[in-house]
């Protein structure tokens, strides 16, 4: 029995590469975007993949939000994190009574999601994809990272297990029921690569270059992630276990080293938040990112005074209040060894 096609809404960086890997595996898939040049482009010209390797050209059906289809069965979600609410109520009305929506975007969206679909029609993922789109129906692969596959709900299901089947063209998904613990690594990771667009440089070179602002950035991520009682997930280069707070300095050193070296082998050197503010000057996600993760730190007593300068420096960039300059990483350093100094003073006191 032949089942309805994949809704991949959101053709951009990490949908549209979706999409074509899961019809290169020969899985029915159709696109909806909000852009119309990027819909017209892909009914013209196929959606396109550029890698090292060659281009891979997808054919697929694409619609506007306008002609969408009226009922949707399995929709892969991967709009930007700010846009969230408004593309989950557009497809709440549309999806079947057996369908539901993976999360496969950057930030902690699924709760979002839920709200307009229900928990049981959510599925949790994570997805660590290094791709910019290059022009309407054109997308730069950058390499192929990790996947986790799970339910919002809790556990994992046979239609969880489908879905990472189906992608195998594009990687190897991790079906768990952790996914979380992927989501919040990620998170810890995210800020660092953020705190990247604040200069004009290659991502491996401004972590390798200020790693006290890196390292405090990672660790009151998560601080906040261990009084949720998350389990982090280590993924691709990334050992969150090396960056949690008071982890072994040669640990620390060691993976940053190998975090470094994996980045600068990546096509991708410059992270998308650096090219949404530098080169398609629109906003970024990282206040919808950070914002609630602010938030629980309020609530739950946890401080993050690196991540609140990293998303306020980052607005100042997208209103252009000011200009990148890798003298806003110089002092992030300083502050991130002012409150590293602090915290571990609070620790001998309370020691004593």
């Amino acid at each position: 029995m032949t089942k309805n096609p994949y809704t991949v809404v959101g053709a951009g960086a990490i949908g549209g590469t979706l999409a074509a890997h899961l019809d290169a595996q020969g899985v029915p898939v159709q696109v909806v975007d909000a852009d119309p040049k990027h819909v017209e482009a892909i009914r013209r010209n196929g959606l396109q993949i550029k890698s090292p390797s060659g281009t891979l050209v997808a054919r697929v059906p694409a619609y506007s939000l306008e002609d969408a289809p009226a009922r949707l069965d399995r929709v892969l979600l991967a709009v930007k994190a700010h846009a969230t609410d408004k593309a989950a109520a557009w497809i709440a009305p549309r999806l079947s009574r057996d369908g539901y929506v993976a999360s496969l975007q950057n930030g902690l969206n699924e709760a979002t999601i839920a709200e307009h679909v229900g928990a049981d029609r959510t599925v949790a993922a994570f997805v660590d994809l290094f791709a910019d789109v290059l022009e309407p129906g054109v997308i730069n692969d950058g390499g192929i990272g990790a996947m986790a596959l799970g339910e919002y709900s809790g556990g994992t299901s046979q239609r969880v297990r489908e879905l990472a089947e189906d992608l195998r063209h594009w990687g190897e998904p991790r079906v768990t029921d952790n996914v979380a613990g992927f989501l919040w690594s990620k998170l810890g990771f995210g800020a660092m690569l953020a705190a990247t667009a604040l200069a004009d440089a290659d991502m491996h070179e401004l972590i390798d270059r200020h790693r006290p602002a890196m390292n405090e950035l990672a660790a009151e991520v998560f601080d906040l992630a261990a009084a949720e009682g998350i389990v982090l997930e280590a993924f691709d280069a990334f050992d969150p276990s090396a960056y949690v707070r008071g982890a072994d300095p040669k640990k620390n050193s060691a993976a940053t080293d190998d975090l470094v070296t994996w980045l600068s082998t990546q096509s991708k050197t410059r992270s998308g938040i650096w090219r949404d503010i530098a080169v398609r000057h629109r906003g970024t996600e990282i206040p919808s990112h950070y914002g609630p993760v602010i938030e629980m730190g309020t609530q739950r007593g946890v401080p993050l005074p690196l991540v609140e300068e990293l998303v306020t420096a980052i607005r100042e960039l997208e209103n252009g209040r000011s200009s990148m300059d890798e003298a806003h990483l110089a002092d992030l350093d300083r502050m991130a060894l002012a409150v590293s100094e602090s915290v571990s003073l609070a620790g001998k006191n309370a020691a004593r």
